[in-house]
């Protein structure tokens, strides 16, 4: 093959594909809130129509991408030196800077007007007040300067189920902001999994990590405080208006494995082998994936047993 077909075939896998684009809005964190929203519209007490109610998922969705999109931007620094974000589109150049601040941007926007236009303002707020808390707050602020970064910024992700309670009532109830709460308080023991077995990335990003400043002890003592605290939340969710038996069968079932693990987590110290260690800390955050999904799954069960009279 000649030189200048060689070039031709390399600035071709340079440039930006359709799925570089679709990365920057963090599909996977794009799931949750989908689910999580998606979870709130339908256990509120009002009926949406169909098409509004997927009118109103899919501008969650991509306000929710917009956040991601603008994240990427300004972390492109922090991105290019950690080994789990080193192949994101801008730090191996598929996608600029500028590119990508536009994008989010722009979907910012058009995400919280067609929302406002589809359901109410109030949604509509809370899914701009959600971009901002993300962007401004947690990553351009938090994310840099304090070890309770994940603990404040985790409000961003917590919003979700609230925005689409509102966008069926136009209010926010008891049972909305405990669903808040359970993604809220979810999010310190989950991210703090992670980043025991993945301390050298934020070593490197010199990100305030809480295992970066306070080292591993300190850390587990954490995600054991925060857990306990999260199971009392968790399932006082239950005794609200979308609560019933099978959510309150699966909390307290997986609050208590998670506790347990949490406490596994806490009695582990720098003696243990670090692959005893490693082993512990991966598990717990497998367990914390499947956690937050069973809850709102739970709640969807009961959304549907509702629907259909069961029980009544």
């Amino acid at each position: 093959m000649s030189d200048a077909s060689l070039n031709t075939t390399r600035a071709y896998e340079d440039e930006a594909q359709f799925g570089d684009y679709f990365a920057l809005l963090k599909p996977r964190v794009m799931t949750l809130v989908v689910f999580t929203a998606f979870v709130g519209l339908l256990a509120a007490p009002v009926p949406v129509h169909p098409f509004i109610g997927f009118c109103a998922v899919l501008f969650i969705a991509l306000g929710g991408g917009a956040s991601g999109a603008l994240n990427m931007w300004y972390d492109s620094d922090i991105d290019a030196v950690m080994r789990r974000t080193a192949k994101r589109p801008i730090p191996s150049g598929r996608v600029t800077r500028e590119e990508a601040f536009q994008i989010g941007l722009a979907l910012s926007v058009f995400a919280c007007i067609f929302l406002g236009l589809a359901t109410n303002w109030l949604a509509a707020g809370l899914l701009a007040f959600t971009i901002f808390f993300y962007v401004v707050i947690y990553t351009m602020w938090l994310k840099r300067s304090t070890p309770q970064n994940i603990v404040i910024g985790g409000a961003a992700g917590a919003f979700p189920p609230m925005i689409g309670w509102a966008a069926a009532t136009g209010e926010i109830s008891t049972a909305s902001v405990l669903m808040f709460c359970l993604t809220f308080l979810w999010t310190p023991p989950h991210f703090w999994a992670l980043a025991l077995f993945m301390r050298s990335d934020y070593d490197d990003a010199k990100v305030p990590m809480l295992t970066v400043t306070h080292g591993r002890p300190a850390t587990r003592a954490h995600i054991l405080v925060y857990t306990l605290i999260l199971a009392a939340f968790a399932i006082g969710l239950g005794f609200t208006q979308v609560g019933g038996p099978v959510y309150l069968t699966v909390a307290v079932v997986l609050n208590a494995m998670f506790a347990v693990g949490a406490f596994r987590i806490w009695r582990r110290d720098e003696t243990d082998s670090e692959a005893d260690n490693f082993l512990v800390e991966r598990k717990f955050f497998k367990l914390s994936l499947l956690y937050l999904f069973a809850h709102f799954g739970a709640i969807l069960i009961e959304a549907g047993i509702d629907r259909m009279g069961i029980f009544a």
